[in-house]
């Protein structure tokens, strides 16, 4: 009898185990879909590979109801506004025989950072979208002189950086200082401003810097030297840029006499003849004092913005100067007729009492005496400004 139940056990078990290999093979697995059907239940090589070890419990984020949508992007503001700043006569460096005592170079030898020399209006133009300035005198090595220059100036090449720290973009290189040590002189500033990424331009050479999708071209004549010859390379060079598709246009003219605070009639003349030509803003220095500001079809002429960062005078007498602001809006790549304009009065030096080449903004007492100096330049110009620098329409 014992037997028989060890034979019977046995039946079972033999069937159980049949069907269990019936069901592996070809019986339908009740959770397995027909999609997955045939496919095999093993994990994949890939799929061992990137799970080496032991799947851990993960918490599952509960899903978006489907009533809820995405929330759209916001569409980019089709209109686009552009910064430009504007100062005056920048000179990194000393003039020949200038000595070493209370010197640009002095100064940089003692500082030992590039960035000291603009840090106090660095917030305007770190702020803006593009900085011009009048580089006048070379940044070379060069030894030789041009013959009959009363002031020779230059710095080292390495001053470049001055500008970088200080988030200057452009340079105009248009004045009678260019050469002061040849050609060699103006190649080595060349290389220089290359180096450092900053466009120049002067005579027939033009400049563009492209920001927010925008293409600034400049143009930079030295009506000191060439006179009314300086026409053909601003008509030229405004057409020239048009050309090439820049949306907006500067002029910086390099004219007048210094230490004069009234331009001259040819000044005048010059200016508003950029302006007829398509320039959109102009931009005037050389005679070391501010003059005024008129407004022309529209548009702003800047007769001069006086000195700035000045390497060649240890102690001017007369330390006021401007940085000029105007704001520009385009949509859809074209120049609205919507502008901002702004005169910021500083001064070249943060102390009264000598040069320390650290152009400054002036406030309370200061900024209003500047901008009553300027408003009394500008009085037969037609044009004034208020306590903030604005031109009261």
């Amino acid at each position: 009898m014992r037997g028989k139940k060890s034979q019977f056990f046995c039946v079972l078990l033999c069937a159980g185990l049949l069907t269990a290999c019936r069901i592996g093979s070809d019986a339908t697995v009740p959770w397995l879909t027909e999609r997955d059907a045939g496919r095999s239940l093993e994990p994949t090589p890939e799929y061992q590979r990137l799970t080496p070890e032991p799947i851990q419990p993960v918490t599952v984020q509960s899903p978006v109801p489907e009533e809820t949508e995405t929330p759209a992007e916001p569409e980019p503001d089709p209109v686009i506004s552009i910064t430009v700043s504007a100062a005056g006569d920048v000179t990194l460096g000393n003039y020949y025989d200038q000595g070493y005592e209370g010197t640009f170079r002095e100064m940089y030898d003692q500082q030992q950072d590039p960035a000291y020399f603009l840090e106090n209006v660095y917030d305007i133009f770190g702020s803006d979208d593009m900085t011009l300035v009048n580089l006048e005198g070379p940044l070379t090595l060069a030894q030789e002189r041009r013959e009959g220059q009363t002031y020779c100036i230059s710095g080292d090449p390495g001053y470049v950086e001055i500008l970088t720290e200080g988030s200057v973009e452009a340079a105009g290189m248009a004045n009678n200082h260019r050469l002061d040590y040849l050609e060699q002189g103006s190649r080595d500033t060349i290389a220089a401003l290359d180096s450092a990424g900053i466009p120049y331009a002067y005579d027939s050479y033009t400049g563009v810097y492209e920001t927010k999708g925008i293409r600034i071209g400049f143009v930079s004549v030295n009506e000191v030297e060439q006179g009314a010859g300086v026409e053909k390379y601003v008509h030229e060079g405004i057409d020239s840029l048009r050309e090439d598709g820049c949306q907006l246009v500067l002029v910086s003219c390099h004219w007048g006499t210094e230490r004069e605070y009234y331009p001259e009639d040819y000044q005048k003349s010059l200016g508003r003849k950029c302006i007829d030509w398509g320039a959109d803003l102009v931009i005037g220095h050389h005679p070391h004092v501010i003059q005024g500001i008129e407004e022309y079809q529209g548009k702003y002429i800047v007769y001069s913005l006086g000195n700035f960062c000045f390497g060649a005078n240890r102690n001017p007498t007369d330390k006021d100067c401007l940085i000029v602001q105007q704001t520009f809006y385009f949509e859809d790549g074209e120049k609205q007729e919507r502008t901002e304009f702004k005169a910021i009065p500083c001064s070249v030096s943060s102390v009264s009492w000598r040069n320390d080449y650290r152009p400054t903004p002036a406030s309370g007492e200061e900024a209003a005496r500047i901008l009553g100096r300027l408003n009394e330049y500008s009085r037969d110009l037609g044009l004034q400004f208020d306590a903030d620098g604005c031109p009261v329409k």
